[in-house]
C-alpha cells in the first residue's frame, strides 16, 4: 500500500520537534484535532459533537504558550491556502492582541518565534533575533 503524501502533517511533525528543542522546557506546544476527516453522515455527526464540545472552526494547527506569551501557528504546504474560517480565526486572534503566523517551513516557524519575542535556545536561521 502506497502512502499518500502529507506535506502539512510532515511539516507539523518537523516543526513540533524543532520547537521542543528550541523553546524552554516549560513551554507548552499543543495541537488541537479540529476536524473529522470521515465523509458522510457519520463524519458530520462526529464533527457536530466536536463543535458542541468547543471546537472552533479555523483554529490554528499549533498554539504555543511560553513565558506569558501566546502564539498561534497555522501550517500550510507551499501551495496551501487559508480557508475563510482560518482567515476569520487569524483576524480574531490578532484583534485580541495575540500572535499568529503562517508557517510554510521550519525556518518560518523559528522566525515566527523571534518575530513574536519568544526566547529560544537556538539562533533563528533567518537572522532575526529574539529579545
Amino acid at each position: 500500500m502506497k502512502r499518500r503524501g502529507t506535506p502539512e502533517a510532515d511539516l507539523q511533525r518537523a516543526v513540533v520537534t524543532a520547537l521542543r528543542f528550541a523553546l524552554p522546557k516549560d513551554a507548552i506546544i499543543h495541537h488541537c484535532a479540529n476536524e473529522v476527516r470521515e465523509a458522510g453522515p457519520r463524519g458530520a455527526k462526529r464533527q457536530a459533537i466536536l463543535v458542541g464540545m468547543g471546537v472552533h472552526p479555523g483554529f490554528a494547527d499549533l498554539i504555543i504558550l511560553c513565558a506569558g506569551r501566546v502564539l498561534f501557528l497555522e501550517l500550510k504546504s507551499l501551495k496551501g491556502r487559508l480557508s475563510p474560517a482560518q482567515e476569520a480565526f487569524r483576524d480574531a486572534v490578532l484583534a485580541q492582541g495575540f500572535g499568529w503566523a503562517l508557517v510554510r517551513s521550519l525556518d518560518d516557524a523559528l522566525g515566527a518565534l523571534a518575530d513574536h519575542g519568544f526566547t529560544t535556545r537556538v539562533a533563528s536561521p533567518t537572522g532575526r533575533g529574539a529579545p
